[in-house]
């Protein structure tokens, strides 16, 4: 086992996570490795060593006086300090942690339910802000209702003078990880301490961090890239970070490159749409107040990384001191703990071209950029320790040769136990072996690539799943939601699946209609349904509706839905179809569009007799409920790319196909038009423009200053 020059135990087994924080708390008592920006900005909220130690032993002590050893215990908390601190509780406690995302506002708690059962989850800690949200509606439903929930902000301090050493090895589960996207099947990844601690030790060595490094991660702690990343890091490697939350970041993108050039990080990153929304939101005036300089690794990862985003914002902010040679791609996914691949931190981005058409049909012939038929594809690294990456063709199992187009296998010590009381699934995806070498089990990543002198480059999924804005989708889920959104829909009769459109993953559904429903067939009425029903259960924003024919949706001789071909039917237009919708993603009309969303506000500007010329100019808010009506519908209008009088303002948000990271960014500039901070769930609170422009306009009234409100 390798571990960074720690001196953690007397023994590997011994070698475990509380072994660390113990062991940075008895040398560093007073070193602070988390400081939490609350509003994204100026305030802060920080942990010691100390302060996070004792607060652990507290939380792990109640846990043991409860014995819950070996118990899986939720972790419902928004991003901040009470995660950390209940994160490193459980472990001391000897429970297996999994981290789960509260509900927001009225959303469903259909992921939750099904994490917790399949989980057989006995405990859940979380605030007691969140307990008192959501506690009447743990009673609704049995698998919550039976959770023994406990407010970690409210243990007393002292109790950390009972806690004892949990009885737990390197090879103890630690923690279940379950992949973003599932709902129907959740899958929760088994992580020992052993896959935390070797993989900390490959990114601590692939990143060349040292006790001097300096991090910035606005990443979810409840997903891998966050937690392993943000949160597990900066304790393994004995430095501090910075971190933010998601819906700070996704508000305004220039929070995280401010707060990199405010504490001179060395570290920070995301997936590739992170880095195209600084690119897009970011003002050249906000550009001025940045420095980059100190910025040695933007780690680039959790989705597909495209070279086009690396030159664009390589370029955009080279006059903040941003270097391209920063750029850090990397690959890696829940089942491996985290990180597999990743590049040399001095070194540029490997960026090759490859012929286009060839590439369509997982041929790889390389060209060069001057090619017409050329396309840039991006290296995610090597492999470093004793991990192992192997090629494989997915049909023979045996070994690809170099530059051959396989699925991408992993072994090594970050590859985690399997899934959770899944042991089929297990078996298939964690134990397989090359068949013509017999070399040692690997884990199929159900991703597609090729090895190019030990450079590797990621080139599709073999499996169904998408990832969309760096989380992943599963299309039965999806596809579940489709076919109960409206009567005529048949059931088992719909396809999901991703296009690239402008190089941006889209979302596609193709479904079956009811042969009853042919001759009356609604278009529009169906689209709708399905458009609000995928808003509202996954966030996500509909690219297009393709109504199908009774019978016709391409299906295997034991009659399973062909994704694929369906996929293929779309994009060469050969469907059996009865209608369709696709969004109106095309720029060609934005100067239009900008002049009838001019429009609208010189008319609800001249209702205002004594508003101010200058205040017309600039759109200042009177803050009336006619003026925030016509702020939602100018906006809503330029993020659909639609004509503003298309807008209803009594037609609920999920209506109109909002995913939830437009909504976010939606509410930050709400905000920042009205001069306040407001909740993210504004949107799902008050969810059409007429109720949401009347309750702001009754909040500014009664109070100039409208609550804002900011998760700790």
């Amino acid at each position: 086992m390798i571990y960074h020059n720690l001196f953690l135990a007397n023994s590997s087994k011994e070698a475990t996570l509380v072994n660390l924080l113990r062991y940075r708390t008895l040398q560093q008592p007073n070193q602070v490795p988390y400081t939490f920006l609350v509003n994204g900005e100026t305030e802060k909220l920080s942990l010691t060593y100390e302060t996070l130690d004792q607060k652990a032993r507290a939380i792990a002590a109640l846990l043991q006086s409860m014995k819950a050893f070996g118990e899986r215990v939720l972790l419902l908390y928004p991003p901040g300090l009470e995660f950390i601190a209940a994160f490193f509780g459980g472990l001391y406690a000897g429970v297996t942690v999994v981290p789960v995302y509260p509900p927001r506002g009225k959303q469903r708690m259909t992921r939750l339910q099904a994490i917790a059962k399949d989980a057989q989850a006995t405990f859940a800690l979380t605030t007691s802000s969140v307990m008192t949200k959501l506690g009447e509606r743990f009673k609704e439903e049995p698998e919550l209702a039976a959770l023994q929930s406990i407010a970690t902000d409210n243990i007393a301090e002292n109790l950390a003078d009972d806690w004892f050493f949990p009885e737990i090895t390197n090879n103890s589960l630690a923690l279940l990880q379950y992949t973003s996207g599932t709902t129907g099947n959740p899958k929760g990844v088994m992580v020992n301490h052993e896959n935390l601690l070797y993989n900390s030790a490959l990114i601590y060595q692939s990143f060349e961090h040292t006790p001097d490094s300096r991090g910035v991660i606005w990443l979810p702690p409840y997903h891998d890239m966050g937690l392993i990343g943000g949160v597990l890091q900066p304790i393994y490697g004995g430095f501090s970070v910075m971190l933010m939350s998601p819906e700070s970041f996704l508000q305004k993108p220039f929070r995280w490159l401010k707060a990199i050039s405010d504490y001179q990080a060395t570290t920070s990153g995301g997936p590739n749409f992170a880095y195209d929304l600084c690119v897009d939101k970011i003002t050249p005036e906000q550009r001025q107040q940045l420095d980059l300089s100190s910025w040695e690794v933007a780690f680039n990862g959790a989705e597909p990384v495209r070279a086009e985003t690396i030159e664009r914002f390589s370029a955009t902010f080279a006059d903040c001191g941003f270097k391209r040679s920063a750029f850090y791609p990397c690959y890696g996914m829940a089942e491996t703990t985290l990180i597999v691949s990743g590049g040399l931190k001095k070194e540029p981005p490997v960026i090759r071209f490859v012929q286009d058409q060839a590439f369509k049909q997982n041929l790889i012939v390389t060209t060069t950029s001057e090619d017409e038929d050329a396309r840039a594809i991006v290296g995610v690294g090597h492999t470093s320790l004793d991990q192992k990456i192997a090629i494989a063709n997915p049909e023979s199992l045996t070994r690809c040769l170099d530059g051959q187009i396989g699925e991408i296998w992993v072994a090594g010590q970050s590859v985690a136990g399997g899934y959770w009381n899944k042991p089929e699934e297990t078996q298939q995806i964690f134990n397989p072996q090359l068949q013509d070498t017999k070399e040692e089990p690997f884990l199929r990543t159900g991703d597609l690539g090729f090895l190019l002198n030990g450079e590797l480059f990621v080139t599709g999924r073999l499996k169904d799943m998408m990832i969309i804005r760096g989380q992943n989708h599963y299309p039965q889920d999806i596809e579940f939601t489709v076919e109960n959104s409206h009567p005529g829909l048949r059931p088992n009769c719909g396809a999901v699946f991703s296009v690239e459109v402008d190089g941006v993953e889209q979302l596609v559904i193709t479904q079956e209609i009811e042969r009853t429903y042919l001759r009356q067939l609604d278009v529009d009425e169906v689209v709708k349904s399905i458009r609000q029903a995928v808003s509202e259960q996954h966030q996500l924003q509909v690219y297009a509706i393709v109504l199908l024919k009774t019978a016709s949706i391409p299906k295997t001789s034991s009659g399973k839905i062909q994704r694929h071909a369906c996929r293929v039917g779309f994009l060469d237009k050969s469907l059996d179809i009865v209608g369709d919708w696709t969004a109106n993603l095309a720029e060609t009309d934005l100067q239009q569009l900008q002049a009838e969303v001019e429009d609208l506000w010189e008319q609800v500007h001249s209702l205002d007799v004594n508003q101010s010329e200058d205040n017309q100019k600039s759109f200042k808010p009177n803050l009336t409920e006619k003026e925030i009506e016509a702020w939602l519908i100018s906006h809503l209008a330029m993020y659909l790319k639609i004509p503003p009088d298309e807008i209803d303002i009594q037609e609920s948000f999920a209506a109109y196909g909002l995913d939830s990271a437009v909504v976010v960014s939606m509410t930050g500039e709400l905000g920042e038009w009205i001069g306040c901070e407001l909740e993210i769930t504004l949107f799902w609170e008050y969810p059409d423009i007429e109720t949401l422009a009347q309750y702001l306009a009754e909040e500014y009234h009664s109070s100039p200053e409208i609550k804002t409100s900011v998760t700790v």
